[in-house]
């Protein structure tokens, strides 16, 4: 009788802890998305096979197509301060991938192949003809592949700060995996992800990573990567593929294939980016390189007018 009393003890405190941390868990996200400033830019809606993909489009000419970092808290909102300037000349689609910003965050594995179908599929149903390409970080792998894949839909494409090509040939190994299925479960799991990407993670990361002068780094910018690292239905499912290393996928011999015209645009002080271009240059010869002086990752953010000025350039 005490066993079983010991273990009705045991069984009701875990029951207490584990609803206690489910209501904490979904505090945080009430509160992170009370301001709903993602709701202030107006956009369209794609209904892709797995799931609804929020865009935006606006200007006149050319079309020009801008695909945000692959992090758990970007969206198409890294754009903003390009986009008005760049549709005097283009016609300029932003889009929320699969798992960001506003668009749907299923509760599935998210991989490099789901997002060259989905680059692909919107071009084809949304913009309908072949389309220059601006994409950051993480998600440049995305785009290689894509055009590789069908070159038809792409024109000249711009890689800001792409990762390397070692860091992209990653792949899921025993740790990786067991960290992705703690992550995938419900409570344990989004308590982990909180954690991750509370408001002060996101500013450190603003502040070290993203750009080179940490007092430009607005309470702005923060407040919205907050708000998107929270929004939808599974927004953790993100973070655990791309820390687990799902989302990654060599590139080197679909960029070896690719005749299109590439340019690297790098932040001066982003960390090996010179090397990291010289390491596609030896790859593909074709590829340009240039980078934006006192920026980091980020430089359409952190030194819009020199960002665009190269993109007036090139894309002439």
């Amino acid at each position: 009788m005490k066993t079983r009393n010991k273990l009705l003890t045991l069984f009701l405190l875990a029951s207490s802890g584990a609803a206690g941390t489910a209501l904490f868990n979904k505090g945080i996200k009430l509160s992170a998305t009370s301001r709903h400033l993602s709701d202030i830019a107006k956009s369209l809606c794609y209904s892709w096979r797995l799931g609804k993909i929020h865009y935006t489009k606006g200007g006149s000419g050319s079309p020009l197509l801008l695909i945000h970092d692959f992090y758990f808290a970007s969206s198409s909102y890294e754009w903003h301060r390009l986009i008005h300037t760049l549709q005097k000349h283009h016609t300029v689609y932003t889009i929320d991938l699969l798992g960001c910003g506003r668009s749907e965050k299923p509760n599935l594995s998210y991989t490099n192949y789901l997002y060259v179908q989905l680059i692909c599929d919107f071009i084809r149903s949304e913009i309908g003809h072949r389309t220059d390409l601006i994409v950051t970080g993480e998600s440049s792998a995305f785009a290689v592949m894509a055009c590789s894949n069908d070159p038809s839909l792409f024109n000249r494409i711009m890689l800001i700060n792409p990762g390397s090509l070692q860091s992209f040939s990653q792949s899921p190994n025993k740790h990786t995996r067991l960290y992705k299925f703690i992550l995938d479960t419900p409570v344990l799991g989004t308590l982990l992800y909180n954690t991750a990407c509370s408001r002060s993670q996101i500013q450190q990361t603003f502040e070290e990573q993203y750009f080179y002068n940490p007092y430009s780094a607005r309470s702005a910018y923060i407040d919205h990567y907050y708000e998107c690292a929270h929004l939808g239905e599974c927004p953790k499912a993100v973070y655990s593929s791309l820390t687990s290393n799902y989302i990654k996928c060599s590139i080197t011999n679909a960029l070896k294939k690719i005749d299109n015209s590439i340019y690297i645009l790098g932040g001066e002080e982003e960390p090996n980016m010179e090397e990291i271009a010289s390491e596609y240059q030896e790859v593909n010869s074709a590829i340009e390189y240039s980078a934006i002086p006192k920026t980091k990752h980020l430089p359409h953010l952190e030194n819009p007018e020199k960002v665009l000025d190269v993109i007036g350039i090139y894309f002439s």
